[in-house]
């Protein structure tokens, strides 16, 4: 891929993960919105907020992600797998610009296989 296009990606990406989790950050009225409530609308706010502290946490890994590609790019090992060496595809890397792995080696990682 080419340094421009990756460059692109990967600040398009940033920002979107920047504007998602500024929008998890409760605003003023939410905070005043537990006075004189009923006990079914706190379970729901306790589970929307536990969804948004998941939601958060995969964001902010996804960043991390990004800046760990910045850093290949700038080293010159973008788009190669950290574990092989093998080049990531085009497509895939146009999907998710931070992927550090190919397809299969990925399913390998995830599954625990590394």
């Amino acid at each position: 891929m080419d340094e421009a296009r990756a460059r692109e990606l990967l600040a398009r990406e940033r920002e979107r993960i920047r504007r998602d989790l500024a929008e998890l950050i409760p605003g003023v009225d939410d905070e005043l919105s537990h006075v004189d409530q009923h006990l079914g609308d706190e379970g729901s706010e306790l589970f929307e907020s536990e969804r948004d502290a998941g939601i958060a946490e995969q964001l902010r890994d996804e960043l991390a992600a990004i800046e760990r590609a910045e850093q290949r790019l700038a080293e010159g090992k973008y788009g190669r797998s950290i574990e092989s060496g093998e080049p990531i595809p085009d497509e895939r890397l146009e999907a998710m610009p931070w992927a550090e792995r190919t397809v299969e080696e990925q399913a390998r990682y995830d599954r625990g296989g590394w």
